[in-house]
């Protein structure tokens, strides 16, 4: 992928074009401000035209327009990727400033090579940022799964009712079998301990009787 698979690209202000760069000829510059009249001024989104092999891709926010032209072998999302980049370094560079008082067409010098760095770093890093750009995909795919999940749970709110009350009723079982496991073991115990008290009277008794009988057949005096 070459730094060319980038053809045209401009930052605009609602209709008006503040800056912009092309290091090639033909009528992609007019091509892309027709399609920026055509934007709806009021939402913040992504739009993507195609023409002649080529795709025309805007990003809209906050009455600013961010735009790139581009190979259609070039994918979509590294398009957006390089508009994401160029949106972040323009508000940090003019947010708040010059953004809304440049005239058309005044930041060419200042960011027009701004946007050709950009273009490059893109192009170098397209495997590493369509990996990333996966990853993310990944993320949200599992995030729209765990919210769907969620909202089928809430849907089913009646049922986890009965089944919480379902699980509670079988730990308050459980702890009246642990409640009642207990009296067991104690009342065993307890029985243990009486068979061998039992048991140790009976032989504290013969060894009496043994010892009476002995003393009694050898006339045991002082």
């Amino acid at each position: 992928m070459g730094q060319e698979s980038f053809i045209y690209s401009f930052v605009a202000r609602g209709t008006m074009i503040l800056a912009e760069y092309t290091e090639f000829t033909g009528n992609f510059p007019s091509i892309a401000a027709q399609c920026l009249q055509k934007l709806p001024s009021s939402s913040n989104s992504k739009f993507t035209y195609n023409c002649d092999h080529h795709t025309f891709n805007f990003l809209v926010e906050d009455g600013f327009a961010y735009c790139v032209v581009a190979k259609d072998a070039l994918s979509k999302q590294i398009s957006i990727a390089f508009l994401e980049r160029v949106k972040a370094d323009f508000n940090k560079r003019y947010g708040g400033g010059k953004a809304s008082t440049a005239i058309p067409k005044s930041l060419n010098k200042e960011f027009g090579p701004v946007m050709k760095e950009h273009m490059k770093y893109i192009v170098d890093h397209a495997e590493e940022i369509e990996k990333l750009i996966k990853v993310k995909a990944q993320v949200s795919e599992v995030k729209s799964i765990m919210l769907e999940n969620i909202d089928k749970a809430i849907d089913r709110g009646e049922n986890l009712t009965v089944l919480t009350d379902k699980t509670e009723n079988l730990r308050s079982q459980a702890q009246e079998y642990k409640k009642q496991g207990t009296q067991v073991r104690r009342k065993l115990w307890y029985q243990n301990m009486k068979i061998k008290l039992v048991v140790l009277g009976i032989l504290l008794l013969l060894v009496l009787i043994i010892w009476l009988s002995v003393c009694h057949g050898f006339n045991c005096t002082d």
